[in-house]
């Protein structure tokens, strides 16, 4: 049996139902291209944005790192300093194919030691004795040939007084806020997706049981008797 031609509800409710999961994909989209929006880098350097550090004490700086690469023997770890209100950077470790450079000029002469694994992907550092005028940002640049694209990591080094360490870093809230908006922008997207799904189908279910536009409802008459008339 045909549907009838004259603009039936029932017709173009059921015949527009096929887009009804469009907006719901564009949603699902949009939000997986936000949160792989960082991901630009042959090779990704990951650092924390801020530590504090006791005056005297050892720091270890930790830079880890990903590649689509094979480390290979050409992999090389460079580090820079940035010292507090400077707008020039000091390189003052490198390292490659197995064997550290430390710089000797001061103020980290003997004070850098390598404490990273390149198989392990990790390109950290230790600074000896550190005091007030090694505040400032230090850079980790890693390369693998052929993945030479990065932007390094960067730390914000601040010293201070022993038994002057904050209880909640501040790198600690940042990734706890970070890590609170990746989670609301997946709920949103999957909120927005249900509420489209349920009106779409909200729409299909009265368009189909819909009288067609032309037709009015006839309520048969009962006689006296108990038959219609």
């Amino acid at each position: 049996m045909r549907a009838p031609r004259g603009g039936g509800g029932g017709w173009k409710m059921a015949a527009g139902g096929g887009s009804a999961g469009r907006p719901c994909a564009a949603w699902l989209l949009i939000a997986a291209a936000a949160l792989a929006a960082v991901q630009v880098s042959a090779v990704e350097v990951h650092t924390p944005e801020e530590m504090f550090v006791e005056n005297g004490t050892d720091a270890k700086l930790p830079c880890t790192f990903t590649s689509v690469e094979v480390i290979s023997s050409a992999a090389s770890v460079s580090w820079s300093f940035q010292p507090e209100g400077a707008a020039t950077r000091i390189s003052f470790f490198y390292y490659s194919n197995g064997k550290s450079y430390p710089g000797k000029d001061i103020p980290f002469k003997d004070r850098i030691t390598w404490a990273g694994d390149l198989n392990k992907k990790d390109a950290s550092i230790i600074i000896s004795n550190m005091q007030f005028r090694d505040n400032g940002t230090y850079i980790c640049d890693v390369k693998n040939p052929p993945d030479i694209v990065v932007k390094p990591g960067e730390i914000r080094v601040r010293v201070v007084e022993k038994d002057s360490l904050p209880a909640f870093p501040i790198a600690t809230v940042a990734g706890i806020a970070i890590g609170t908006v990746t989670g609301l922008t997946s709920l949103i997207s999957i909120v927005v997706c249900l509420v489209i799904r349920k009106n779409n189908s909200k729409k299909r279910y009265s368009g189909f049981f819909g009288l067609p536009v032309g037709l009015k409802k006839i309520t048969p008459k009962i006689s006296l008797w108990g038959f219609p008339n």
